[in-house]
């Protein structure tokens, strides 16, 4: 694969996370991707991003949404399951790093209004009051957890 943002192992891996079932819109991709990395891409690096995995045959149009081609979803399957979000993005980037595709695509064009619209869309779900499966569980507070072992009563009438 020829030189590219840090980004595109992320939208590799957001777009095979948020189309499992069906292809995913750009508003799930960039929910995918907040999943993951904890952040939001811009929306400029969304689209070299999308340019240049479409363009190696990676990810491409499915009716009007986005899929993981066959060689992107061999890359994606070699990653461990248990690894961390963090340490699966950057697997994928490695292995990214040494993808030759065989043949070059035409990349698929996103404009930058409907880029902007999936951000903002993402923004506003993730702020309204609704289960959004594909935003991060909150952490609980471990300050209140009490360490060590808890202590059996001693028993009554027990030995002298």
């Amino acid at each position: 694969m020829p030189p590219h943002h840090d980004i595109a192992a992320l939208i590799l891996l957001a777009t095979a996370l948020a189309s499992k079932r069906r292809p995913a819109d750009l508003t799930e991709i960039v929910a995918a991707a907040d999943l993951l990395q904890g952040f939001v891409p811009y929306a400029d690096k969304l689209d070299d991003a999308i340019r240049r995995l479409s363009a190696n045959g990676l990810i491409e149009m499915a009716g009007d949404g986005f899929v993981p081609t066959p060689p992107a979803l061999a890359l994606v399957a070699e990653l461990p399951r248990k690894a961390a979000a963090e340490e699966q993005v950057a697997l994928l980037q490695d292995r990214l790093d040494s993808y030759r595709s065989k043949e070059e695509r035409p990349p698929v064009e996103a404009t930058a209004e409907q880029l902007e619209a999936a951000i903002r869309a993402h923004k506003a779900a993730r702020k309204a009051p609704g289960k959004n499966l594909l935003m991060p569980k909150p952490k609980p507070d471990r300050h209140f957890k009490v360490e060590g072992r808890w202590r059996r009563a001693p028993a009554r009438g027990g030995r002298n």
